[in-house]
């Protein structure tokens, strides 16, 4: 493998039903910060039927190039079709990083695509940077430069590795939704677009897709709130949640929770913080009844302002707190909740 053949910093920009998932425009984001010191380009990798017309989109979050490759064969997901899709298009093009978002759909398609282009993957990275690896000089090995240094919590979040695949190329990565800040769109930005089909043809080995069930919620995704309301087991039932949610009406919030309530069944997974969970990071918030182990604050401690109420002045919590309270979470949010309500009462009468 000639790793100078390998050149640029690729994104594969995901769609569903046309329309391009918000993870795509984070990756781009922080595709443009890798792509500065290795002064190159950025481009996107559009895979589905008939969405060309999304490339202008993708070219406002920071694409210099969208590579398209449209068939019918590639309407909706499936692992066999858009792994040819992607691997056809690496082995074409020759990036020299790759990087995918970990959701349902990159959690399939990046390890798949890894193994076909004969590369390594990192999987769910928190951190991504140029620089040198070994971090540090080892004598008598090579201290390589401009590598992609990944960076993910390691063995259940107690610790934290960074990763480097300085020998095969691309260097890929799967990302967790919510980690990387997207840009400011550029209005009116154009890309270089090519169009690009490897062929397809169907075989024994295509998933055939018989029906689509499409869940309707009236939630807010917690990954989109400004304001969360998170509790944890300490809250003590499912039935105690409704003083949390009497909280998040008062503050136009949304309820979330940690793993341990979910493994409990009080509450759906999609309301899940934490490193098995999303990554969020609202303007406000509030960790109730919620210890505050590494796993849970991976996916919260973005967040600008945090407000801990725990029972146990010693929780791990407080640690990443800006606010805590210490005392009983069933007398003190109820009373915080009233005062919202009278405070709001208190500026729509005057």
């Amino acid at each position: 493998m000639a790793l100078e053949d390998y050149k640029g910093v690729y994104v594969y920009a995901q769609q569903v039903d046309n329309e391009i998932s918000p993870i795509a425009f984070e990756l781009l984001g922080k595709a443009k910060d890798l792509a500065a010191p290795l002064a190159t380009q950025v481009t996107a990798v559009l895979i589905g039927s008939g969405v060309k017309g999304l490339a202008d989109r993708l070219a406002e979050y920071g694409a210099d190039r969208v590579i398209v490759v449209d068939d019918p064969e590639l309407k909706d997901y499936r692992t066999e079709p858009y792994a040819h899709a992607l691997a056809s298009v690496i082995n074409e093009y020759k990036p020299e990083i790759m990087l995918v978002g970990a959701t349902a759909i990159g959690r399939d398609l990046g390890p798949t695509v890894s193994a076909r282009v004969a590369t390594g993957l990192t999987a769910d990275c928190t951190q991504l940077d140029i620089g040198d690896f070994p971090l540090n000089p080892i004598p008598g090995q090579e201290q390589k430069h401009n590598q992609l240094l990944m960076t993910r919590p390691a063995f259940g979040g107690n610790t934290i590795a960074t990763i480097a695949c300085p020998d095969n190329r691309p260097q890929m990565a799967t990302v967790r939704p919510g980690v990387m800040q997207k840009i400011d769109p550029i209005a009116g930005a154009k890309a270089e677009v090519i169009e690009f089909n490897p062929g397809f043809t169907p075989d024994n080995r295509y998933v055939t897709i018989k029906e689509v069930v499409k869940a309707v919620s009236d939630t807010v995704d917690i990954m989109d709130a400004k304001i969360l309301v998170s509790g944890g087991r300490g809250v003590g039932s499912p039935e105690n949640f409704k003083i949390l949610e009497d909280l998040a009406e008062a503050l136009g919030g949304t309820v979330s929770c940690s793993r341990a309530v979910v493994d409990a069944g009080w509450k759906p997974k999609d309301l899940q913080v934490g490193q098995t969970g999303k990554t969020v990071r609202p303007n406000l918030y509030f960790a109730i009844g919620i210890s505050g182990a590494i796993q849970h604050v991976a996916g919260m401690e973005e967040s600008d302002i945090i407000v801990a109420i725990n029972k146990d002045e010693d929780a791990p919590i407080f640690d990443v707190a800006d606010y805590g309270i210490v005392g009983d979470l069933n007398k003190i949010v109820p009373q915080l909740t009233a005062a919202i309500k009278a405070e709001k009462a208190k500026k729509a009468a005057g």
